[in-house]
């Protein structure tokens, strides 16, 4: 199906969030998510509000993911590939800075996320079942990661919104908290960012490697 054919039979696919509130998501999403990261590898774990505001970095990210898979003509193989890509590049490191190799980083988990749309899109049951039924095991938030991304997608294809309260409320049990929920109006306020913000490629996976990178040594001179 060509780009125009699917914006022919979706024409509201992943119109809800503009371009520029996707990228300010993604830049609150990460400052969140190296808040929680310091607060875990520096201060034993927790630091109060810097750990309850890092429970809003993961439906940020996936919210952001699931609409430019929603968009016209999106390219999941590519997507597919740079999120393993990086997501292997990124395991070592992120296994120094936590110590242990399991649940396996967050990059992984949106790459089998994306595999997971992919099967979901193309009927593709045998590969749904292993992506969203087996592995999810093995990643960062497990099934509740990956379902959260592909109801994100149903919902931006479809303006279905009202699936993302199942979305919302596994990422709650998996927490064991509600915090999650702060996404909600920050994603709100943002839906219809009119203003634009640049946009780079690369940047945010580099910066997820350093971090970690930086994270690891740390890690690994204290011990």
């Amino acid at each position: 199906m060509s780009a125009q054919d699917v914006a022919a039979r979706y024409p509201t696919a992943g119109g809800a969030l503009s371009s520029g509130a996707r990228e300010s998501m993604k830049w609150l999403a990460l400052l969140s998510m190296t808040g929680d990261h310091v607060a875990k590898v520096i201060f034993g774990g927790y630091v109060p509000v810097v750990s309850e505001l890092g429970r809003i970095a993961f439906p940020l990210f996936a919210l952001v993911m699931a609409c430019n898979l929603a968009q016209p003509g999106a390219d999941l193989g590519k997507s597919i590939r740079r999120l393993f890509a990086w997501g292997l590049v990124a395991q070592p490191v992120h296994a120094l800075a936590f110590g242990h190799w399991l649940p396996l980083n967050i990059l992984l988990t949106f790459g089998l996320s994306a595999v997971a749309v992919h099967a979901l899109s193309n009927n593709r049951q045998l590969l749904l079942l292993v992506t969203a039924g087996l592995l999810p095991f093995v990643v960062d938030y497990q099934w509740a990661g990956v379902v959260f991304v592909m109801l994100g997608w149903i919902a931006f294809r479809h303006r279905a919104y009202w699936l993302l309260a199942f979305g919302f409320g596994g990422l709650c049990w998996v927490n064991g908290n509600g915090w999650a929920l702060l996404a909600i109006p920050l994603v709100l306020a943002l839906a219809k960012v009119p203003w634009a913000v640049p946009r780079s490629r690369w940047a945010f996976y580099v910066y997820y490697v350093a971090h970690l990178a930086v994270l690891a040594a740390y890690a690994q001179w204290l011990r």
